[in-house]
């Protein structure tokens, strides 16, 4: 048999593998669960906890259609069944049908809230599958179910379900025009009212936008007194970011609490509910020695912030199904570089900008893209750097194409980074800031270039 292939289908993230089987004169042996080599062909990692196995004893053993809420990956060790899958999630796909015929060559993948069933097709057939939560009496309270019968469906079993074996819960369940559909997990976005998170709200209408009243992350009863109960998804847009007052003694243990302590509690929720943990890390990770920065290098912060991110990034990258996003010099809505520069110029006021600095900007609505590109498309889990394509730049490259393109009258005038800090208490910045992208764009995603996005941001047509 050929290599190991996976097939998307009409209800999305229900996948099909192809297996191979590696036969002899014994017998065959296969893998049914390798998580690098399917997860590299976009299954997801689900996280398997639990092996259950069906024996049924004569063709015609029909089971179904049960919709639960956790992962499973299913398959046959011995004979062949019709598989049969539902789509019971609220949303477009509801009411979605698939089936497929699988011997030990084939298994699939069903995510949560699709109903899943099957007819055995020859005696002594034997069904298994991986689920990513252990059964529990209170979990079966949220499982949704169709009837396998109903002509809704349009199932057409190859042996009729009155010759079938069948219990009398499966014979009872309710036809789809009666079926509540399956929520859908939440998402929750953690500093909704941040640059990030306003991005965010743009692309995730249906998502949770909390902010600090809500979601503190430096204080643990916050986290604690919230409902974590079905999320799938949280998003850490939320962080302590004022760099110079980070280096103050007096707000240390702020800082830590935010960026360090509220994340790795938000870590164990995330671990709780099985959800993916979405968290955006910063360039002052790094001491900006390196001219280009991977995603590998090794942690060298220079200031309190910088330290915090990087104990975070730790936490978060030790929790298997996470998002890491690293980013630098970001631009939205809100207070930054690019709208201070705008305002500078429109006054003609000229502003002398730091020329030793290096990097590219980020600007939020393409960092956002970046998550949700991420979580949609079931990207294999880890740190991603995102930031604008295009040339690396100092601040004062970005300051003198602000004016250009406004057709101000003041000018820019370069200045060192040591001589703008002289008198301040300025927290140390990294010389290089400029991330390698060419892992998140593997995934398929390629983020506008800077200049675009600066041109698009202050209003100035091509």
């Amino acid at each position: 048999m050929g290599d190991l292939s996976i097939d998307t289908t009409d209800i999305p993230g229900l996948l099909v593998l192809h297996l191979p089987l590696h036969g002899d004169n014994r017998g065959w042996f296969k893998e049914n669960w390798q998580r690098e080599k399917m997860t590299s062909l976009g299954l997801p990692d689900f996280g398997p906890v639990q092996n259950n196995m069906s024996h049924n004893s004569q063709a015609g053993v029909t089971r179904g259609m049960h919709a639960e809420p956790w992962d499973k990956l299913v398959s046959v060790a011995n004979g062949r069944i019709l598989g049969a899958w539902v789509d019971l999630r609220d949303g477009d796909s509801f009411g979605a049908v698939v089936t497929v015929e699988m011997g030990p060559e084939t298994a699939v993948f069903v995510p949560q809230g699709v109903a899943n069933g099957y007819q055995a097709l020859e005696d002594d057939t034997t069904y298994t599958y991986l689920v990513n939560d252990h059964w529990s009496a209170e979990a079966k309270k949220s499982y949704t179910f169709v009837n396998l019968a109903d002509p809704a469906l349009g199932i057409e079993w190859p042996i009729s379900l009155e010759q079938a074996e069948l219990s009398e819960a499966d014979r009872h369940h309710p036809p789809l025009s009666e079926v509540t559909p399956f929520r859908k997990p939440r998402t929750v976005v953690l500093g909704s009212n941040g640059q990030l998170g306003k991005a965010l709200r743009q692309l995730l209408p249906d998502a949770e936008f909390t902010t600090r009243e809500t979601l503190d992350l430096s204080i643990p009863a916050s986290l604690d007194a919230f409902d974590w109960n079905g999320v799938g998804t949280i998003i850490n847009a939320a962080a302590y970011t004022a760099v110079d007052a980070a280096e103050d003694p007096a707000n240390r243990t702020t800082v830590w609490a935010a960026n360090v302590s509220g994340v790795a509690h938000l870590a164990r929720i995330a671990a709780s509910q099985r959800a993916v943990l979405v968290h955006v890390s910063s360039d002052y990770v790094f001491d900006g020695t390196n001219p280009l920065h991977t995603e590998d290098e090794s942690f060298s912060p220079l200031g309190i912030y910088g330290i915090t991110k990087a104990a975070a990034d730790e936490i978060v990258a030790a929790y298997p199904r996470h998002y890491l996003l690293r980013t630098s010099w970001v631009v939205g809505e809100g207070g930054n570089f690019v709208d201070t520069m705008a305002n500078l110029a429109r006054r003609g006021i000229s502003p002398q900008v730091v020329c030793d600095q290096h990097g590219r900007l980020t600007f939020t609505g393409d960092l956002a893209a970046a998550i949700v590109h991420l979580v949609d498309t079931n990207s294999p889990y880890g740190t991603y750097n995102v930031s604008n394509e295009g040339p690396t730049q100092t601040w004062f490259d970005i300051a003198n194409d602000i004016f250009t393109l406004l057709g101000a009258e003041g000018t820019v005038t370069p200045t060192s980074a040591a001589e703008w800090g002289k008198g301040k208490n300025l927290a140390p910045r990294p010389t290089h800031s400029t991330l390698d992208l060419s892992r998140i764009e593997a995934t398929g995603f390629v983020p506008a270039t800077a200049a675009d996005r600066l041109r698009e941001h202050l209003g100035v047509a091509k």
